[in-house]
């Protein structure tokens, strides 16, 4: 039985099996063995019954023995039915365990109704724990696809097939440290907290892609519906992933021939469906976008192309004329820049160069078979803390971070994303543009983050699954929207500067809406870590994403937590600075100093305590400016309060702080302070109020605008 479903698994669905050599590794060794996987279908315990080599005996509950189907497909198969809320459940497996029986169990006890993982029970790393056995995780991809999958319910509805290709992915086994010191509930959350980061893991390793971004581009466009509407901008304008690839063989030829051989090429473009086709027309000819903010001013833009040696900038007529920045570009132009206007372009398209992408091949492209370790995108630092510099960013640090956000966040193919972060911040670019259209999913465009009163009606009418933000935005919608516009998202992600207490709380009491605060920088692609469904704490931007290593180095002055250094292939190339235009300046063995302060407890949630260089030293202390911002907000939530710090020659430093609430002052900012039980020393010194605190166009406060403004008031 066991061959004929081997050979009826290969025939209808394709189905395969990679990492082999990790079952035998582990087998060798005659320790037990714990097999665990994901569970989507019907059809799972079947296709590892056959398709692993040797016997396997599944932990079957005795809920899912009941109904006829269920009593046929388990007969195929060896097995042992347990009560899984029954503690002589685990003593049952534990036993056959130690007996040398390879043992397999689905952690999440049912069939998944999302796709993706659901909830994990505990038992699973009790077990694993107890019979001191090796954890053999496998991913199942495909069978999720298929009709014997769930995916049809409530919850989540996708075009199933009756024989979609089925991949199952061996990794290497793995072994649950304990800490010794755990007991009762800890001990159970870290179980779970293991057996599910396992799982997650496995679905990363078993999925990254190792090719370059216009070959991702290809791949979506077989693997998805290539003629279903994939990029809608406020327009009106739509586009097929099949139109963005067509879009990009016709505009990169064109381009092609203007820019020569040009490696770098500025785009300057607000969210608009030309976005997308640009930055991919130029990936298929091998030339590399530099993605610039038309929000950063003369200066700074100037600053960012001379750092980039770039030559020529895309840009359009229209885009330039709507967003007033004729100054801009005639400032830039006096500097020897080019400007390639994408009306010029279009134009100059003929009926002979569109019935020539109809005949064209992706892998006929010059970057469709590029290394994934070349440049893909350059991205440029805000400038919060001083002189932009310049983030080069492989192919593989972006198809990478594209992974760890699916292995983290569930998107399906017929859901829908708002996004109004602006494509030259990372988070823009890489979660809220790239993500859904490789991903086969609908991105919804918009060119404006400010417009609080436009922006939650818009996800009202689109019925949007998820959006993104920052506290500021977030502060901004909340104002103007009202108490049902959320009620289609599933998820409402934050990052780029920390989620307030209050706005969390704001969202959750107003819109009965979950905020998912993250955490990421340009540096790495950006998402380091994100609060998920299944994994959140509650003033923390969540765990890690899956293959990012970290390290944390003591801080003078700073007892608990230290200086976050990560690793990993989302991890950028390297800087290119304004000193040394042009130059890639490698990281020093792939880590990367974030310089934020940060804590990482046991479950491996990631507190951030604020940047090192946002700690003031005064009277040989070090002060949080963050948590003094975090104390006056809390106490006046209405305002917008910014912290800096000046040199003083009594105490070294002093605390200022910048306002926009007219009814703040000393004596209220005392009262909070004593309120929290704070030290006097994080009592702001002097109150500047103004109009309104300088923001950058990505929703992080200006600091050097704010810093001036203290320094001015001295």
């Amino acid at each position: 039985m066991k061959l004929l479903f081997k050979l009826l698994f290969k025939l209808l669905f394709r189905a395969k099996i990679n990492g082999l050599e990790h079952y035998h590794q582990l087998d060798k060794t005659g320790e037990p063995m714990l097999i665990i996987a994901n569970h989507v279908s019907l059809l799972d315990g079947m296709l590892i019954g056959s398709l692993l080599p040797g016997k396997t005996a599944f932990m079957i509950s005795e809920d899912h023995t009941h109904k006829w189907y269920e009593k046929m497909l388990l007969s195929l198969v060896e097995t042992f039915e347990v009560e899984f809320h029954n503690p002589l459940a685990a003593k049952k497996v534990i036993k056959e365990l130690k007996n040398g029986t390879h043992c397999m169990i689905f952690p999440e006890g049912r069939i998944s109704m999302t796709g993706h993982l659901m909830k994990i029970y505990e038992g699973t790393g009790l077990i694993a724990t107890k019979a001191n056995a090796s954890i053999l995780p496998i991913y199942i991809d495909g069978a999720e696809q298929s009709k014997f999958s769930y995916l049809d319910g409530s919850m989540v509805y996708i075009k199933r097939k009756w024989f979609p290709k089925i991949t199952l992915t061996v990794l290497p086994a793995k072994k649950i440290d304990l800490p010794t010191d755990l007991k009762g509930q800890r001990k159970h959350a870290f179980f779970k907290n293991e057996i599910y980061t396992i799982l997650r893991d496995a679905k990363y390793y078993a999925k990254v892609q190792s090719h370059s971004l216009f070959k991702s581009l290809a791949i979506a466009n077989k693997k998805y519906d290539a003629k279903a509407i994939c990029v809608e901008d406020f327009n009106h304008v739509e586009l097929s992933l099949k139109k963005i690839l067509m879009g990009s063989y016709v505009l990169g030829r064109k381009l092609h021939k203007l820019l020569g051989d040009e490696k770098r090429v500025g785009i300057l473009l607000p969210n608009v469906a030309g976005m997308p086709v640009t930055f991919f027309a130029l990936q298929a000819f091998n030339h590399t976008p530099a993605m610039l903010s038309f929000t950063s001013g003369l200066g700074s833009m100037h600053s960012a192309c001379k750092t980039a040696e770039l030559k020529t900038i895309i840009t359009s007529r229209k885009f330039i004329e709507v967003f007033k920045l004729q100054p801009i570009i005639d400032g830039l132009e006096e500097n020897c820049l080019n400007f390639i206007y994408l009306e010029d372009v279009k134009e100059s398209i003929g009926i002979l160069a569109k019935l020539q992408a109809l005949i064209t091949k992706p892998s006929g492209m010059p970057g469709y078979a590029i290394d994934e370790k070349e440049e893909a995108v350059v991205l440029f630092t805000s400038g919060s803390e001083g002189v932009p510099k310049g983030v080069v960013l492989s192919h593989k640090n972006l198809n990478s971070n594209i992974q760890q956000i699916s292995c983290m966040l569930t998107l399906h193919p017929n859901e829908k994303i708002f996004n109004a972060l602006p494509s030259f911040h990372c988070f823009g670019l890489t979660a809220g543009t790239l993500w859904p259209i490789l991903s086969g999913a609908k991105l919804f465009t918009y060119p404006s983050p400010l417009h609080y009163g436009i922006v939650p009606e818009l996800i009202y009418q689109l019925n949007a699954k998820i959006a993104f933000g920052t506290d500021t935005f977030f502060n901004g919608y909340a104002k103007k929207a009202d108490p049902y516009d959320f009620y289609s998202l599933k998820a409402l992600v934050a990052g780029a500067e920390k989620l307030r207490p209050e706005t969390r709380t704001l969202y959750a009491e107003k819109f009965n809406t979950m905020i998912f605060e993250g955490y990421g920088i340009t540096e790495a692609t950006p998402v380091i870590a994100v609060n998920i469904p299944q994994k959140y704490k509650i003033g923390s931007v969540g765990q890690f994403v899956p293959a990012v290593e970290h390290k944390i180095e003591a801080v003078a002055g700073i007892e608990n937590g230290g200086k976050l250094l990560v690793k990993g292939p989302n991890v950028m190339m390297g800087y290119l600075m304004p000193d040394k235009p042009g130059e890639i300046k490698p990281l020093v063995d792939g880590w990367h100093d974030t310089g934020d302060i940060v804590e990482v407890d046991e479950l491996g949630f990631l507190t951030i305590k604020g940047r090192a260089k946002r700690f003031a030293k005064i009277a040989g202390e070090m002060i949080s400016l963050t948590a003094v911002e975090a104390y006056i907000s809390k106490d006046n939530p209405d305002g917008h309060h910014v912290v800096v710090a000046v040199a003083d020659e009594r105490r070294g430093e002093k605390i200022i702080l910048i306002t926009n609430d007219e009814l703040l002052n000393r004596q209220a900012v005392t009262q909070a302070a004593q309120k929290a039980k704070l030290s006097e020393l994080m009592i702001p010194k002097t109150i500047i109020l103004v109009e309104y605190i300088p923001i950058l166009g990505t929703g992080k406060v200006d600091y050097p605008a704010v810093q001036e403004i203290a320094n001015s008031h001295k």
